[in-house]
């Protein structure tokens, strides 16, 4: 049962965006990419419109180099897409991602990423995870991303994105882990944080957070198990005593 044609030719072009040293995909030149087993590609079983769709990308530690491609968008089945630890992997992170509807998986971390995060990467309703952890991101955090609701995981940490956090980003209803450490934040905590009721980790350490302090209102997370800030914070020792529940309470003097 064959793939439909449109995918392989979104295939082929995002194959000629990439260089691949250990010819990881020296078999993705001709057939089927479903029934001659192209590496990393997954496909579903067939489908009632008598095809295989391509349902996952996993592209992890392969040593790509390159560029992610913008026809990943023509993907429109795809739920899983990974190219974490290539490390050398370059450019930005295509717009027309935000046209896979059905991508539940982002996962690009560990690669040389960067530029700004495209505002259509907000307009993803099934995402569960979302990590561009340890590349080169720049620019702020796009207010679309308030419609990430069914975003779990928010893993932006280790880049250099700056600005102000969006207080709009407190409204996604699912989030348990909210990861933007190692970056250049700035401006205030939003206290509307204390509206995520399944947050579990918020980490903020390593930002340009001077002169704020940790909004009262964060005692009132139920579900907070790890918050993590660095110094120069104005500490409010009540607010921590409220914290007790904490099982981890870092408070980072990155002047040390």
């Amino acid at each position: 049962m064959p793939v439909l044609n449109f995918p392989i030719d979104a295939l082929q072009a995002i194959r000629r965006k990439l260089k691949d040293p250990r010819k990881n995909l020296r078999n993705w030149i001709k057939g089927d990419p479903c029934v001659s087993n192209w590496t990393g590609v997954i496909c579903t079983m067939p489908q009632p419109d008598g095809f295989l769709h391509i349902q996952e990308l996993r592209m992890l530690n392969l040593n790509l180099t390159g560029k992610l491609a913008p026809e990943l968008g023509q993907l429109s089945n795809l739920t899983v897409l990974n190219f974490m630890w290539n490390h050398n992997i370059t450019g930005s992170i295509p717009k027309e991602i935000g046209n896979i509807k059905s991508l539940k998986f982002l996962l690009l971390s560990g690669n040389q990423l960067s530029g700004p995060l495209a505002d259509e990467l907000g307009f993803l309703p099934n995402l569960l995870m979302f990590q561009v952890d340890l590349n080169q991101i720049t620019g702020s955090l796009p207010k679309s991303f308030v419609n990430l609701i069914s975003c779990r995981h928010f893993h932006m940490n280790n880049n250099s994105i700056s600005g102000q956090i969006p207080s709009e980003l407190s409204s996604m209803p699912a989030l348990i882990h909210f990861l933007l450490d190692n970056n250049n934040l700035m401006g205030n905590l939003p206290p509307e944080f204390s509206q995520m009721p399944k947050l579990r980790i918020l980490q903020l350490d390593n930002n340009n957070f001077g002169g704020t302090e940790i909004p009262a209102s964060y005692g009132n997370i139920s579900n907070l198990v790890k918050l993590s800030a660095s110094f120069p914070f104005s500490i409010d020792y009540q607010f921590i005593q409220r914290e007790k529940g904490y099982k981890y309470l870092f408070l980072i003097d990155r002047f040390m």
